[in-house]
């Protein structure tokens, strides 16, 4: 009879298994199947990565009907498939989508709060409209400067190897309440959301909880093109692929028929024709550039709350890094394309910020989850995606028509999008002992006093005065920076509180880097001749080597999402 830890390696075997692929890595489908899966991937991070712009023009205080917002929608559309672009180019060569990252909405949020009127007395103030203008531009220069600044940070670390040397200090209890702070403080930017119209945001709520997690099973008739240009039919979960976008078309929708027969009153968030001109006064091309809200600036204090948003994307990219190398049939990835992917996603941030996103980028899960159920893990078919997120970027219709998306749907969003994020990090539980007073004591200490400091300086900040404005200043931007807080908090705590290894869940998270194997399929094309010819190179961790390499182990890192479920 079998022991039962031998029961659990064959069941860890079987679950380990990679998925039969019907195009792996390398493979380059034909191009009829290549554009429909691409088309998917540049829709599934649009769905993800929408709210954010939403959620910048509020911040800049641009109303619902401010031409604006179509730009910022088309702005981080592209900036999202020039990332794509590089990262599975010159990055990590793995198909993994880059989008706009919440994270660095903390920090922004932040300097906003501190140094700027509220958007309540902005209107109470009469502003003309050249006045209004000119804040708006000042507020989002402060931000795009800070976050391409903050990214050199992200850069040095990934060209020079020195986020493996990090990893070292920075544990899982270092990573959960990081990543955690980062949705549990968005709760009141959703209400100020959903109280514009809370019966139509429930409702929309409701239909996207409905689609997302109740309809998931529900699978419908679709032609498929396999190898040889045979036509066949397969029935394919529609809502476990689109969930979020039926969803926004259902409640898009309703909101229409509402208007269309006055249900909602003149003036209501939730009419759709509070956008129509939105769309038409917007031209049908408009071309993303550097520097086109202003010259960048720089504030300090949201250039380190950038850094520590960078720095909790980067360690969440590396899982999906990982993961995303089993589910596309490729071997796990060498450290020099991890470098190079954690260098290249910071080179992402700096255009998102010079361009003017409002945040930065990092890879998506979702479109993880797309490589899964399709099981198409071409490297080809996310390139094209990434053709198709430049084109749309481009079209500022599509830009425009996505800016008028009503506030209540919106808000529907931000509930159920925050709260992914919240939990996305509790898989890393599972690393740690959960049941150890130390670590029970760490992770809600993190979590609930960088909440409690954050919360009272955004309502006292003149508390801090130390008498040197500028360090004032600093101070009160990062103290309410709850993920700074928390990363700092949590990462002394774990490094100076008595625990064992293997009770922090460091035995674990240094054992998901341990493995050496020959990754021929990460090498960037022309780099290896080039380093043969020049010996210097192989010195540098982004380059591949003429020896074996370490590379990373073959098991997808616990901590990293559930891409069948996400």
């Amino acid at each position: 009879m079998t022991s039962a830890p031998q029961d659990q390696d064959k069941l860890d075997a079987e679950r380990d298994k990679p998925t039969e692929l019907l195009y792996t890595l390398k493979d380059r489908p034909p191009w009829s199947i290549t554009i429909i899966l691409a088309f998917q991937h540049c829709i599934t991070m649009i769905c993800s990565t929408v709210p954010i712009p939403f959620l910048v023009s509020s911040l800049l205080c641009l109303g619902p009907s401010h031409p604006m917002r179509g730009y910022f929608v088309s702005t981080i559309i592209f900036v999202s498939g020039v990332n794509t672009l590089l990262q599975s180019t010159l990055g990590v060569r793995l198909p993994i989508v880059q989008g706009g990252n919440f994270a660095f909405l903390l920090p922004s949020i932040a300097i906003l709060s501190t140094n700027y009127m509220s958007c309540e007395a902005q209107q109470s103030a009469n502003l003309t409209v050249e006045d209004q203008e000119e804040l708006w531009r000042d507020k989002i220069t402060f931000i795009q400067g800070s976050i391409a600044v903050s990214s050199v940070f992200q850069i040095f670390l990934g060209f020079t190897g020195l986020i493996g040397v990090l990893l070292r200090w920075i544990t899982p209890l270092t990573i959960l309440p990081t990543i955690m702070l980062v949705g549990l403080s968005m709760f009141d930017i959703a209400a100020v959301q959903a109280a514009h119209h809370w019966t139509v945001s429930l409702i929309s709520t409701t239909i996207l909880i409905l689609y997302s997690q109740f309809l998931t099973e529900v699978s419908v008739p679709f032609p498929r093109l396999r190898k040889g240009c045979i036509v066949t039919f397969s029935w394919v979960k529609i809502f476990k692929l689109f969930a979020v976008l039926l969803a926004l078309l259902t409640s898009w929708l309703l909101c229409w028929l509402l208007t269309y027969f006055e249900v909602l009153q003149e003036g209501s968030a939730a009419r759709t024709d509070n956008g129509i001109h939105l769309v038409s006064q917007s031209p049908w091309f408009y071309v993303p550039y550097p520097g086109q809200w202003g010259v960048p600036r720089v504030m300090l204090s949201a250039v380190l709350g950038c850094m520590a948003a960078g720095f909790a994307s980067m360690v969440e990219s590396i899982g999906d890094y990982i993961i995303c190398a089993k589910v596309s049939g490729g071997s796990p990835p060498p450290m020099h394309a991890i470098n190079r992917g954690v260098m290249i996603e910071g080179v992402g941030v700096a255009l998102a910020g010079l361009f003017g996103t409002g945040s930065g980028t990092n890879s998506y899960s979702e479109n993880i989850a797309t490589l899964v159920i399709t099981r198409v893990g071409s490297r080809r078919v996310v390139q094209v995606s990434a053709v198709f997120m430049m084109i749309l970027g481009i079209f500022s219709k599509f830009g425009a028509l996505c800016g008028s998306l009503p506030a209540p749907i919106i808000a529907s969003l931000y509930f159920v999008l925050f709260s992914y994020i919240v939990s996305a990090s509790l898989p890393m539980l599972n690393m740690i002992k959960i049941h150890s007073p130390r670590n029970l004591f760490i992770l809600g200490f993190s979590v609930f006093f960088s909440l409690s400091i954050s919360k009272f300086v955004k309502t006292h900040p003149e508390i801090i005065d130390t008498g040197l404005p500028f360090f004032d200043q600093t101070l009160v931007t990062l103290l309410q920076t709850t993920m700074f807080l928390g990363s700092i908090i949590s990462c002394f705590l774990d490094n100076t509180v008595p625990g064992s290894d293997a009770d922090r869940g460091v035995t674990m998270w240094q054992g998901q880097f341990s493995n050496t194997q020959i990754c021929a399929e990460y090498n960037v094309p022309g780099m290896l001749a080039c380093s043969r010819k020049m010996r210097w190179l192989r010195y540098l961790p982004v380059c591949p080597k003429f020896k074996k390499e370490e590379c990373f182990a073959n098991n997808p890192p616990h901590f990293s999402v559930d891409v069948e479920h996400n």
